[in-house]
């Protein structure tokens, strides 16, 4: 049994990173997507398409993906698991550890949605995301009275992607003016998509101190170990494998940049 990451580019390294600091026995492979990087302006058809044709690769040497994109868990998660997943395969999204920690409420809890601590949350995220709705759609099984106000942060995964954390931070501050203009007093902020983290601090900053801002790696990371820890076969074996559908000496010079350690890719 193994573990492998996916995500559409570079992004879902932040969630990588933080399983392997979680799971530091665990072995972890990841999968990225450069050469159709990023997902974030394309149809939900063209994202079911990639990401069924990059996990069922996954599957030929992985038995658990994670789906570090919000992205394709918007736009594939439910179709792939209602079409059905091989005997022996599991494919997770990232939605459904940040609505229990944002509602402090196990998924397996299925009561009626009740009120939470939050009211106004922030929801940043990509064109696709933003317009699947997914988040508000799983947020409502689990929660009432909460005001979701979504921001389609356009270019900044472009930006992190090419390494111009300069373009990065102003494009942050100019969707978080955005978003306040149409929600001035969010109690929480979620940063949907795995890329954000790496511009976390920016987004406090645009957002201020008082606003709670939720990023998902850690989340993530913390509800995997909960998962193998009542299926601990599926971290057995396995072998880790950074791997890429783009340039891999591009892609580990990006990698190595953001994460500020060596990361050598292969190619696909």
């Amino acid at each position: 049994m193994s573990v492998a990451i996916f995500d559409s580019g570079l992004g879902g390294l932040t969630v990588w990173q933080a399983v392997t600091r979680r799971l530091p026995d665990l072995k972890v492979s990841y999968y990225g997507d450069n050469a159709n990087a990023p997902y974030g302006t394309r149809t939900a058809d063209d994202v079911h398409a990639l990401t069924v044709a990059a996990v069922t690769k996954m599957w030929e040497t992985d038995d658990l993906v994670v789906l570090a994109c919000n992205t394709a868990s918007a736009a594939a998660l439910r179709r792939m698991q209602e079409a059905g997943v091989p005997p022996g395969k599991r494919v997770l999204g990232v939605f459904v550890p940040l609505i229990e920690a944002l509602t402090e409420r196990n998924w397996g809890d299925n009561s009626p949605p009740r009120e939470v601590a939050v009211n106004q949350v922030a929801l940043f995220a990509t064109p696709a995301t933003v317009a699947s709705r997914a988040f508000q759609r799983e947020l409502a099984f689990r929660a009432i009275g909460v005001d979701v106000e979504a921001q389609a942060c356009g270019g900044v995964v472009d930006a992190i992607e090419d390494g111009d954390m300069i373009l990065a931070d102003a494009l942050v501050k100019s969707h978080v003016d955005a978003l306040k203009r149409k929600m001035p007093k969010p109690d929480a902020a979620i940063l949907g998509c795995t890329h954000y983290p790496l511009v976390a601090e920016s987004f406090q900053a645009a957002l201020g101190p008082d606003v709670t801002v939720f990023s998902q790696a850690d989340i993530v990371a913390e509800s995997l170990a909960d998962y193998l820890s009542r299926r601990p076969e599926m971290a057995e074996g396995g072998q880790a494998r950074m791997v890429t559908t783009g340039d891999p000496v591009r892609v580990s010079s990006r990698a190595t940049q953001f994460l500020r350690r060596p990361i050598t890719f292969e190619a696909a």
